[in-house]
């Protein structure tokens, strides 16, 4: 068994239900709230291994999970679309594609915007002057608007990786030190 198989089953399925979603948002004007969902969900689902555990278990039957799911959507105040995409996909046992449709639905909306993310990991945090500086500097590589989403490692020792799209820029103190490391293998 090929095991990108059920990655690909899961992002084709998440895609589906995020298209959907997203034309219903776009053709009613509601891409703004639909932003906002999706940045509590996403929350939601990073901060409750509750909520996480139940999603992905299929120890849960479907009635278990749209109770659940419709709980939570109408204790968040989640729009109608999203709380009814949410019961339809626990009834379809399809829950589990849950964290791929919200990332689904996010690009479809910052391209709709024409934004990229660009994910930044730094050894130490930047100042929002920095962030700014930084994200100005791609802006004017790739030309669209950039939302910076920083992350602090501290293995780094040094330096920044800046990821956008398929492209990634590894100026970290670890990988100059990690590349002479291999220069001095292969010279002795």
């Amino acid at each position: 068994m090929d095991v990108s198989e059920p990655a690909a089953i899961s992002s084709g399925i998440a895609e589906r239900y995020a298209t959907a979603v997203f034309d219903l948002a776009k053709e009613a004007g509601q891409i703004p709230n639909l932003e906002s969902d999706l940045d509590a969900l996403e929350a939601a689902l990073e901060d409750s291994a509750d909520l996480s555990a139940m999603v992905s278990s299929p120890l849960y039957t479907r009635a278990d999970q749209g109770n659940a799911i419709m709980a939570v959507a109408r204790k968040m105040g989640l729009s109608d679309t999203i709380a009814n995409t949410l019961g339809l996909m626990a009834s379809k046992r399809r829950l589990f594609v849950l964290p791929q449709f919200v990332a689904q639905l996010k690009g479809m909306i910052a391209d709709e915007k024409g934004e990229v993310t660009a994910e930044v990991i730094s050894a130490t945090e930047l100042s929002d002057a920095q962030i700014d500086t930084l994200a100005f500097a791609i802006h004017e590589k790739i030309g669209k608007l950039v939302k910076v989403n920083m992350t602090v490692d501290q293995t780094l020792i040094g330096g920044l990786i800046v990821k956008v799209g398929s492209k990634m820029i590894d100026t970290s103190i670890r990988s100059k030190l990690a590349h002479l490391q291999n220069a001095m293998k292969e010279v002795g």
